[in-house]
């Protein structure tokens, strides 16, 4: 399982270290790396992704412009990317444009996938979101018991 919140530097590459923690709980060093919602970049182990492409691709048509959007803006951007002997992966420049990533990240590991943020757009995010998220939360009361 993936998970964990961690701060990580962006360097003039592009390359970001990936915390041991979450290299550990993926198997392999090759993620697929996909422009995300909410402007942040998604990584998925192959396995993970293939299950996604195929189900996505498997329920949109190239008939109807919704799910064309849909395919051009998730399916169409994935490309492998490798963890390196550094333990550091490239993001390719095109996504880091689209998820307007600086120098500081926040890496965010989600049970199966991983979510890479600019730090000020994932704090203005959380800010935004509050209401919203203390509002999801109450609902889970009623099926979450604790």
């Amino acid at each position: 399982m993936i998970t964990g919140e961690y701060k990580a530097s962006i360097d003039e590459k592009g390359r970001i270290m990936v915390p041991a923690r979450i290299r550990s709980a993926i198997s392999g060093n090759v993620l697929v790396v996909t422009r995300g919602i909410d402007s942040c970049i998604w990584l998925f182990p192959p396995e993970e992704w293939q299950r996604i492409s195929e189900s996505l691709m498997s329920a949109t048509s190239v008939f109807k412009s919704r799910t064309r959007l849909l395919q051009r803006r998730i399916i169409a951007p994935a490309q492998e990317v490798e963890i390196d002997k550094a333990g550091r992966l490239n993001i390719p420049p095109t996504l880091r444009e689209s998820a307007g990533l600086g120098k500081e990240g926040i890496i965010l590991g989600i049970e199966k996938y991983i979510e890479i943020w600019d730090e000020k757009t994932y704090s203005a995010y959380l800010s935004e979101s509050e209401g919203e998220f203390r509002e999801a939360a109450e609902e889970l009361g009623d099926v979450l018991s604790l």
